[in-house]
């Protein structure tokens, strides 16, 4: 699942990166609102983290932009702005939460969370489709019940996609998009297969079916 996080403090965008990707996500960073609107054109997010002041102009500008285009993705504000008129302006402008400078990263990470799960429509740390359950603190899964079996970043990743984006068909490069960032040197399209295999041998061959010429998708019915 990847993320597109606008911030213009180095230190703190690198460091903010890294906890996410240790967290499961895939981060693209944006200094700018310049490559901000560069990137969104061509990349598929689930979720913003905005800064509110960068070096070309005001995030809330963007913000409200993207939401007169139609752009409903979870926007999350993370700023040093703390008064409650702040707070305000962004909510009405289209955030869907509002943090602030200092933050601790726990924090953060479980608003990240509680957003992408009512974005899917779910309410707990479990997701379970068609007798999979995916736990996303422990990134492990659990067939009918079973016992749990932990997933290696990757295929969690994996898996956490599809399970968000069920009956729907998703091509090698697609899913390669969610997997890696941008300045990430780009993985060949097989090693998808290589993932699919492992997560078929977990949750049997029928769960995440070939559309051949298309891609992969994840069958509930």
């Amino acid at each position: 699942m990847k993320l597109l996080l606008l911030e213009d403090d180095d230190l703190l965008a690198e460091s903010l990166a890294e906890s996410l990707e240790d967290n499961g996500y895939r981060v693209d960073l944006a200094t700018s609102l310049r490559v901000a609107r560069s990137v969104m054109r061509t990349e598929d997010y689930a979720l913003v983290i905005l800064d509110l002041g960068l070096p070309d102009g005001s995030g809330l500008d963007l913000l409200s932009q993207w939401r007169k285009a139609g752009l409903d993705l979870p926007v999350l504000i993370l700023t040093a702005r703390d008064t409650w008129e702040d707070k305000v302006n962004g909510l009405e402008v289209g955030a869907d939460d509002y943090l602030t400078k200092p933050f601790h990263e726990a924090e953060l990470l479980a608003r990240i969370k509680a957003l992408l799960r009512r974005r899917a429509g779910h309410v707990s740390q479990e997701l379970t489709l068609n007798g999979v359950s995916l736990n996303e603190a422990s990134q492990s899964v659990s067939i009918d019940g079973g016992p749990w079996h932990s997933l290696t970043g990757t295929e969690f990743r994996l898996l956490r996609f599809l399970m968000h984006h069920p009956n729907r068909v998703h091509s090698k490069e697609k899913l390669i998009d969610q997997l890696y960032a941008l300045e990430q040197d780009a993985a060949a399209p097989n090693l998808v297969e290589v993932y699919i295999g492992r997560l078929r041998r977990r949750l049997g061959k029928s769960m995440i079916q070939t559309r051949r010429g298309q891609g992969y998708v994840f069958v509930t019915h």
